[in-house]
């Protein structure tokens, strides 16, 4: 009956240095070992309720949403890849003409957190009978308090006793006066889920944005596989305006309501946000990883690396990585976006990278780096294998510290084990694979005239990767 919409396109650069370009927030660890992707995935488990979810999410991030399919025994979703970011209409919109079933779909933003799930299914059994007579409903959220980061919504008045109303008005990110007068007057925040049946998105978009459904409807057509993923046609994609789902269809749509709803919800949208729903110390503190305070009151303080001691301040925020740290008032948080536009501008691989960089088969990080070497950490997962590859300019030494390796080197395969070692010589063909069943760890130390991540060569790639790039 109800099959959810999961979009994962977003890049959270609000949460920065915690949410990059490359690992976006959904996919980050922010309040618990759950990423929130997986906690959206979790809250509509279970079949008997809820269909086959649909996940649309940008290409480059496809092996983070089938490595938490995998973890979570998830077998019958369907992943669809957008090649650029459209926003949240064009990522509905492809979805309902993809699935030509009876389902309703039911969007939610990956990047969400929902407190109270009993609540939230609540309220969508609530929306369900709204959504079958063809509304467009939208899940609005009774306010605590007047956030100025949130969209909020006036629904009209009705005197049917139904908890479902036809929506007056839209109004973007007031500031805090209008935020305060909004909620006396009865407004809701805009949640960014919805639920609706896919045949009335499309004949709405029809009438409302028919050249923009045009442009969806050619990405469908042209679909290719892509490692278990379907490819949205690249070139009808790209060629599309980015346009959200409130400004394309619901700020002008006749099928629009609203369902007021509470369900402990937050966007996660800023550290602002963050310091809102964290446990907090006598202080009003909220601090995870090595903090230290002292006179310090009201401040959202988190390591991901080093130490952190601040004195003397009060509503801050302190974020560090293991190579960026982030230092602001509190109330600006906001403007966190604006930065991020500063620090690419100068620092461009610290607004988008991590020092732990992602890979389809694990992880590696950067330890140690100079003139003709760099040392690195290097995790493999269970199964997984690195490209058949050759590197012109480089030698790597690999001491293997945890698990087993499988080393391919010029024909000759060899199994390497804890505290032990190999050589592979510049210009040799090789691959490293985990054949066990824990992550393989080693320590690998590049040694050459150039160490660039460019100077590779795949002859063979399960993943799909270019034949040069890099690792």
């Amino acid at each position: 009956m109800i099959r959810p919409v999961i979009l994962s396109g977003g890049s959270g650069t609000r949460l920065w240095p915690v949410s990059r370009g490359h690992y976006p927030k959904q996919f980050a660890p922010l309040i618990h070992d759950k990423s929130l992707f997986e906690t959206t995935l979790e809250r509509v488990s279970n079949r008997a309720y809820y269909g086959a979810p649909i996940i649309v999410c940008n290409s480059e991030h496809k092996f983070f949403v089938l490595d938490t399919l995998d973890n979570l025994g998830i077998t019958d979703a369907t992943v669809l890849l957008e090649p650029v970011g459209r926003n949240t209409a064009t990522a509905a919109l492809v979805a309902a003409l993809f699935d030509t079933s009876e389902a309703l779909h039911l969007v939610m933003p990956s990047d969400h957190l929902i407190a109270d799930e009993e609540a939230f299914h609540s309220a969508v059994k609530q929306a369900l009978r709204a959504a079958i007579d063809g509304s467009i409903v939208l899940f609005g959220i009774t306010p605590l308090y007047p956030e100025t980061g949130y969209g909020y919504i006036v629904p009209e008045t009705s005197a049917n006793g139904s908890s479902v109303h036809r929506i007056r008005l839209f109004v973007e990110k007031p500031d805090t006066l209008r935020a305060q007068t909004l909620i006396t007057e009865g407004a809701l925040w805009n949640s960014g889920m919805f639920l609706y049946a896919p045949k009335i998105l499309r004949d709405e978009a029809k009438t409302l944005a028919p050249h923009h459904i045009e442009k969806c409807e050619a990405a469908v057509r042209n679909i290719k596989l892509d490692h278990r993923c379907l490819l949205l046609g690249q070139d009808d994609y790209t060629s599309m305006q980015s346009h959200s789902f409130d400004t394309l269809i619901m700020e002008h749509t006749k099928r629009g309501a609203v369902l007021s709803c509470s369900m402990e919800w937050s966007d996660m949208g800023s550290w602002q946000a963050m310091w809102q729903i964290a446990p907090k110390d006598t202080n009003d503190n909220a601090c995870m990883g090595q903090v230290i305070t002292q006179e310090t009151k009201s401040s959202y303080i988190r390591s991901e690396g080093p130490a952190i001691a601040v004195l003397g301040m009060e509503d801050c925020l302190v974020i560090a990585t293991k190579d960026a740290v982030l230092v602001a008032p509190r109330a600006r948080s906001q403007e966190i976006k604006s930065l991020l536009s500063t620090v690419e501008s100068n620092h461009k691989q610290i607004a988008t990278t991590h020092v732990c960089v992602p890979r389809p088969w694990g992880t590696y990080e950067n330890i140690a780096e100079g003139t003709n070497f760099k040392v690195k950490h290097i995790v493999v997962k269970p199964g997984r294998s690195l490209s058949l590859q050759m590197h012109h300019h480089r030698a790597e030494h690999w001491v293997v510290v945890a698990g087993t390796a499988r080393v391919e080197c010029d024909g000759v395969e060899k199994m390497i084990f804890p505290n032990e070692s190999i050589f592979v010589p510049k210009g040799s063909t090789h691959r490293l694979g985990n054949p066990g069943k824990i992550d393989l760890q080693l320590i690998e130390v590049q040694s050459g005239d150039y160490v660039g991540e460019d100077d590779i060569v795949r002859f063979e790639d399960v993943y799909g990767r270019a034949s040069s790039g890099s690792e």
